[in-house]
C-alpha cells in the first residue's frame, strides 16, 4: 500500500483528480467500457486517497500534464509527461503521438510520454526536439563563457542537495514506480549517479591544458580544452537516475549545453533531477529533456547542431546509434551489452562469502544490469562444482520476489511483458538444448501483483554431466544471449587457464571477476583476462568516477569512455594557440614561403 499512498498523495497535492493506476493496457483512447471500469476502480480507492497522509516530497510531479476530460469524467484521464525545454515544462499538443508507460509490477497504465519527432511539425511550430536544441544552442555562448569555478560551484551545490535523504527518496520513489526495482536498489541508483556529480564539481583540474614557452625567440604555444557545443544523451531504462547523471553533469561542467532523452519506460527520475538543478540556479536552456523512441533518436542523430551523443543500452540500438551518429559527423560514446563472467577458484575461495556475492550480483535488480554476473565459471573438480552449484541454488531460494515498494523484497519485476516473455523463451530453449535448470523462476506469482512481470531467480547448469571444454564454442542460448533477467549460467572447468580462455572467447568485455585467496591466481587472471573492468573478490567492479567506465570489446562502440578522464576528453576538444610576441625587436621574422623550422638556424 505504500506505493498507492505516496502516489495518490502526490496527485492530490497537485490538484489532480486522475488515477495513475488505470485499467487500460493499450495506448489508445479508452473505450466507454474501459472508462466505466476505471470509474469503479477509482471509487473503490477514493476513501484510501482521502485517508492517506500528505506527501513528504518536494514536488507535486509538475512534469505530468492532466488533460481536461469531457463530460466531467476527469478521473478517467491518464496523465501525459511534459518535455522540459528552456527551463519550463511544456505540455504536449493534442496531436502528439504517445507512448504508454506501464507499472511493471501490475502492467497497469501509469501515463504516456510524447514522441518528440524531428522535422515533423510545420515551420510555424517547430517540433519539441527542434525547440530543445534551439534552446541549448542559444544558451551555449553564455554558459560556455561562464567561469569554470562558477559551473563547478553550481554542481557542488547540486551534489550537496542530492545528498539529502528525502531528496534521494523522492527520486527513488519514481524509479520504483516506473522501473520496478526495489526502493533500496533505487536509492543506490541515485547514489552512484550522485558520485559522478561530485566528480564533475572538480572538473577544472581535468580540463587544464599544456603550454611551452620559447619554442623560438618570442614564440609560445598553449593548448586548451574547450567545450563542443550542444551535446545529447540517450539513456536506458535500467538505471533511470545513475546513467542520466553519467551524462549531463560532466557535459555542462565542461561548458557544453545538453539535450537528454531519457528512457520512454521510466522518465520521471530524469525530469525530477533536471527540475532540481534548475531550481538551484542553472540557466534556462542549458539542460533540456525531451521524450520519445526511435524517431526521436533519429532526430538526435541527424540534427546538425548536436555535436556529440552519449548512449547506454543494447548492442542492436548502440551499433545503430554509433554508425548513424558518426556518419552525421558527431562524436558518439556508446556502452552496449554484456555477458559478465565470474571465475571461482573452488580450492581456495571463501565459499560462503563468494556464494553470497555471486547470488547478489546475478539476481540484484532482477538481473537488469549491464554489470550483472550472468555466468559463473567454477574451477576444479566436477563433483565439487556440483556441490557449489547446489549451494548457489539454496542461497538464491532465500531471495524474495515482489513489488519494489514492499519491505524485504530482493528481486523486483522485469521492465515489460516483452522482456519477461523473451527471458522465459530463452530459459526454455536452453533446457531444450540440454541444459539442467537447477532453479526455475518462471511462473512465480506475487500475491496482489499477479499481473506483474516477475521471474524468480533461475540457475542453469551447462556442466552437469561433464566439464565444459574450453576448446569448443558454447552454443547454448543461456550462455550466448544477454538475457537481462535474473538468470545465472554455471560452467565447470578443470583449470584457471580454461576459465580465462572461455571468458576471453566471449565477444563481450564489460566486466569480470575472480574469487580466490591466491595472489598468484589473481595476478595471472588480471593480466591475461581481456575484459575491461576486473574485480578481484569484487563481484561488480564498476569504478568510482575518479576513473572511467572501461568496458571493451563488443560492450562498447567508439574508444572514449564515460566519466573520469575519458568523459572529460569526450566532452571537450583541444584548441592550440601559438603566439609570437617580440619585445624590442620590432615584429621579428614572421615567416616566408618555405616551411618554418622553429629554433633552427638556417
Amino acid at each position: 500500500m505504500r506505493m498507492l499512498r505516496a502516489n495518490t498523495a502526490i496527485l492530490r497535492r497537485a490538484g489532480c483528480r486522475h488515477q495513475l493506476f488505470a485499467a487500460s493496457t493499450t495506448a489508445a483512447i479508452p473505450s466507454n467500457q474501459q472508462q466505466n471500469r476505471r470509474r469503479q476502480h477509482h471509487h473503490q480507492q477514493q476513501q484510501q486517497r482521502n485517508n492517506s497522509s500528505s506527501s513528504k516530497f518536494k514536488y507535486d510531479a509538475p512534469w505530468l500534464h492532466h488533460p481536461t476530460a469531457s463530460n466531467n469524467n476527469d478521473d478517467d484521464e491518464t496523465p501525459m509527461m511534459k518535455n522540459f525545454i528552456n527551463g519550463v515544462f511544456e505540455p504536449p499538443t493534442s496531436t502528439t503521438t504517445t507512448i504508454p508507460i506501464y507499472d511493471p509490477s501490475t502492467n497497469k497504465l501509469l501515463s504516456y510520454v510524447p514522441e518528440s519527432h524531428y522535422g515533423s511539425s510545420s515551420q510555424e511550430e517547430p517540433s519539441a526536439l527542434e525547440r530543445a536544441v534551439a534552446a541549448a544552442k542559444a544558451a551555449y555562448p553564455s554558459w560556455s563563457n561562464t567561469p569554470v569555478q562558477t559551473r563547478q560551484r553550481l554542481l557542488l551545490e547540486y551534489a550537496h542537495f542530492l545528498h539529502r535523504k528525502e531528496v534521494r527518496e523522492e527520486i527513488a520513489y519514481w524509479i520504483t514506480l516506473e522501473q520496478g526495482k526495489t526502493t533500496a536498489d533505487a536509492m543506490g541508483d541515485v547514489w552512484r549517479g550522485l558520485e559522478v556529480v561530485e566528480a564533475a564539481s572538480r572538473v577544472g583540474s581535468e580540463m587544464m591544458g599544456d603550454s611551452l614557452q620559447n619554442l623560438a625567440s618570442g614564440l609560445d604555444t598553449v593548448s586548451y580544452r574547450v567545450p563542443l557545443g550542444v551535446c545529447a544523451g540517450i539513456a536506458p531504462f535500467n538505471f533511470p537516475a545513475m546513467i542520466a547523471l553519467w551524462m549531463y553533469p560532466l557535459a555542462i561542467a565542461t561548458g557544453n549545453t545538453y539535450v537528454l532523452k531519457p528512457t520512454e519506460k521510466a522518465p520521471s527520475a530524469s525530469l525530477l533531477l533536471t527540475k532540481y538543478l534548475h531550481d538551484l540556479g542553472l540557466p534556462p536552456g542549458v539542460v533540456n529533456v525531451i521524450h520519445g523512441s526511435k524517431s526521436t533518436v533519429d532526430g538526435i542523430l541527424t540534427h546538425p547542431d548536436i555535436k556529440a551523443i552519449s548512449f547506454v543500452g543494447s548492442n542492436k540500438a548502440g551499433e545503430y546509434i554509433h554508425d548513424v551518429g558518426s556518419q552525421n559527423g558527431k562524436r558518439v560514446q556508446a556502452n552496449l551489452g554484456a555477458k559478465n563472467h565470474a571465475t571461482v577458484m573452488m580450492v581456495d575461495a571463501d565459499r560462503g562469502a563468494t556464494i553470497k556475492a555471486i547470488v547478489g550480483a546475478a539476481f540484484g535488480a532482477a538481473g537488469q544490469r549491464c554489470m550483472a554476473l550472468s555466468v559463473v565459471v567454477l574451477v576444479g573438480d566436477l563433483e565439487e562444482g556440483q556441490s557449489w552449484a547446489n549451494e548457489i541454488v539454496e542461497e538464491a531460494k532465500l531471495l524474495k520476489v515482489g513489488n519494489g515498494f514492499e519491505e524485504g523484497v530482493d528481486v523486483g519485476p522485469l521492465i515489460s511483458k516483452d522482456a519477461k516473455d523473451r527471458a522465459e523463451t530463452i530459459i526454455q530453449q536452453s533446457i531444450d538444448e540440454g541444459a539442467e535448470c537447477m532453479l526455475d523462476g518462471r511462473g512465480v506469482v506475487v500475491e496482489g501483483f499477479e499481473g506483474g512481470n516477475f521471474i524468480g531467480p533461475t540457475v542453469i547448469n551447462l556442466s552437469h554431466q561433464q566439464h565444459t571444454d574450453s576448446n569448443q564454442p558454447i552454443t547454448n542460448p543461456a550462455y550466448t544471449e544477454e538475457i537481462f533477467a535474473p538468470v545465472l549460467t554455471i560452467l565447470t572447468v578443470p583449470t584457471l587457464d580454461d576459465a580465462i580462455s572461455i571468458s576471453n572467447a566471449n565477444p563481450y568485455g564489460n566486466g569480470t571477476a575472480i574469487f580466490t585467496s591466491s595472489g598468484g591466481a589473481a595476478r595471472k587472471y588480471r593480466y591475461e583476462i581481456e575484459a575491461g573492468q576486473v574485480g578481484i573478490n569484487v563481484p561488480i567492479p564498476v569504478p568510482l568516477p575518479f576513473f572511467s567506465f572501461t568496458g571493451n570489446k563488443a560492450s562498447i562502440r567508439g574508444d572514449v569512455n564515460f566519466y573520469g578522464k575519458g568523459g572529460v576528453s569526450f566532452f571537450t576538444q583541444w584548441k592550440t594557440v601559438t603566439s609570437n610576441w617580440q619585445y624590442g625587436n620590432g615584429g621579428g621574422d614572421l615567416g616566408g614561403v618555405t616551411m618554418p623550422v622553429l629554433g633552427k638556424k638556417q
